[in-house]
């Protein structure tokens, strides 16, 4: 349990990180999507897509599920002290689900296949958001 706070902070840093590309890498779409005309804007914006999903998505996904894991194994009463863990574990599940769909739009963007609007990823962009806020008050309010 020593270094428990130490791979707490490591995990909501990684998660920070993580949330940054989920909040992100959506709008980058949203221009890439309505500005297709704009050659040398599309090539820019496919550079900026790939190296914030690979270089720091992906990353800090897998240091922030590490980081979790890691931390319901040094202290596993977590997971018996009611259903909110439970509750946040799937919300994380959707989160990872919804992180490998944007890699899944980002591929189409890049082979210029992607049939989505602009309006499409606008709304799209707020599911990172909505799940946010269940993870952040099922650990701040514990409702279960």
């Amino acid at each position: 349990m020593e270094y428990y706070t130490w791979i707490l902070a490591f995990h909501v840093l990684s998660f920070i990180s993580w949330m940054a590309m989920l909040f992100y890498l959506p709008r980058l779409f949203v221009y890439h999507s309505e500005h297709k005309e704009k050659k040398e804007f599309v090539e820019v914006a496919k550079i900026q897509e790939y190296k914030l999903y690979k270089y720091i998505g992906v990353p800090a996904m897998w240091a922030t599920v590490i980081s979790g894991i890691s931390m319901l194994l040094l202290n596993p009463s977590i997971l018996s002290g009611g259903g909110w863990m439970h509750a946040k574990i799937t919300v994380v599940i959707l989160l990872i689900a919804y992180s490998y769909s944007l890699d899944f739009y980002r591929k189409q963007l890049e082979a210029d296949s992607c049939e989505k609007s602009g309006k499409f990823f606008r709304a799209y962009n707020e599911v990172p958001t909505i799940l946010a806020i269940f993870i952040v008050i099922f650990v701040v309010v514990k409702p279960f």
